[in-house]
């Protein structure tokens, strides 16, 4: 579970100025008294994440981008409250969205408040051991699938997330991005991932329909009760429209087997799934295809795509921190394991279609 520190009303919390956030608050969210107590979550999210609590004893979660980051699209706040408010009357748990604070003179950013969620947020097979039976990782695994088919099945024209991003061409327009953060970043070569790059476009499938595509769909980004209720999809920052099965290949390439160790994954603990009681991929696929009646034989595809695409994200951090660009210092043959398992998991995944 992500950690929690709390500070006094009158300590500090890097990335909150607690005087005018206070006053804000205040003003802007109902029942919310000062003096607050603020805490960062800490859970590894690329946009800071705070709990708040009030004089009342209500609770709520800020959101604001990461300390010092010119605003992209990935720590767009704007955007990230719009996407939970307009899913809140949609099938898809969400945290209620409460307010949204574009004045950048009350926090040096802007920022949002959310209704807090009980929950366990579930990152590797320890805590999946530790806080859920056997029969709750079952549940929870039905869960997992159920609502990614509801989320695929939201008309985003229809509550108001038609123009969220292009509808069409997602893999080709993933493919050219991710293609050239490759290019640019890479620190040697590795014949796989040119090999695989030009499978995926050999073999680009035809995009069906456009869904709302979360982009970081896993059992680490949900709250959910000790029985295995999912309470809420947590981080959108991702979130787009597109092809709905990158969402599938995604969650796939991070659900394992009992004891299995994911490609990339070296010097990482087990991810949640590989401790008994959780469903299989093939039962995770084939609940999806029933629930929403689309075909599933090209995953394969979907699969390799995203090991190619989160080699090429690891490959940048690698590059970054070789170059000076980052703070602090990793365990860069360790990283430089981590994208060759990417690579080659990626390569396995695409020659499974020949």
């Amino acid at each position: 579970m992500p950690s929690v520190h709390y500070t006094s009303a009158m300590g500090q919390v890097r990335g909150i100025d607690q005087r005018r956030v206070s006053a804000w608050l205040a003003e802007h969210i109902e029942h919310a008294e000062p003096p607050f107590l603020f805490a960062p979550i800490e859970g590894g999210h690329s946009n800071l994440t705070y709990r708040v609590e009030g004089a009342r004893g209500q609770v709520l979660v800020l959101r604001r981008p990461p300390l010092g980051s010119l605003l992209a699209t990935a720590h767009d706040m704007a955007r990230e409250h719009w996407i939970i408010s307009s899913l809140a009357e949609t099938e898809v748990p969400v945290a209620p969205a409460l307010a949204l604070c574009e004045d950048e003179t009350v926090n040096d950013a802007p920022f949002y408040v959310m209704a807090w969620v009980d929950g366990l947020v579930i990152e590797d097979a320890d805590e999946a051991e530790q806080h859920l039976t056997a029969a709750a990782r079952g549940v929870l695994s039905e869960r997992v699938v159920e609502v990614l088919a509801k989320l695929h099945a939201v008309d985003p024209d229809q509550v108001g997330l038609g123009k969220l991003g292009r509808k069409e061409d997602y893999l080709a327009r993933q493919l050219k991005r991710w293609g050239k953060q490759w290019e640019g970043s890479k620190t040697r070569e590795l014949p796989q991932m040119e090999e695989v790059s030009s499978a995926l476009h050999e073999l680009l499938p035809e995009q069906i329909g456009a869904s709302i595509v979360h982009g970081d769909y896993r059992i680490g980004n949900l709250l959910v009760s000790a029985k295995g209720h999912l309470n809420a999809v947590l981080d959108w920052e991702l979130c787009t429209l597109g092809d709905p099965l990158a969402d599938v290949g995604y969650i796939l390439n991070n659900w394992a087997a009992p004891n299995e160790q994911l490609p990339g994954a070296a010097g990482r603990s087990l991810p949640p799934s590989a401790v008994p009681g959780f469903s299989s991929r093939e039962a995770f696929l084939d609940r999806y295809a029933l629930l929403t009646g689309r075909g599933v034989s090209s995953i394969p595809y979907y699969r390799a795509f995203q090991h190619w695409r989160s080699a090429a994200i690891v490959e940048g951090v690698l590059d970054r921190y070789l170059r000076g660009k980052m703070s602090g210092s990793i365990d860069t043959d360790l990283y430089g394991r981590r994208v060759e398992g990417l690579a080659n998991a990626a390569l396995g995944s695409i020659r499974a279609l020949s």
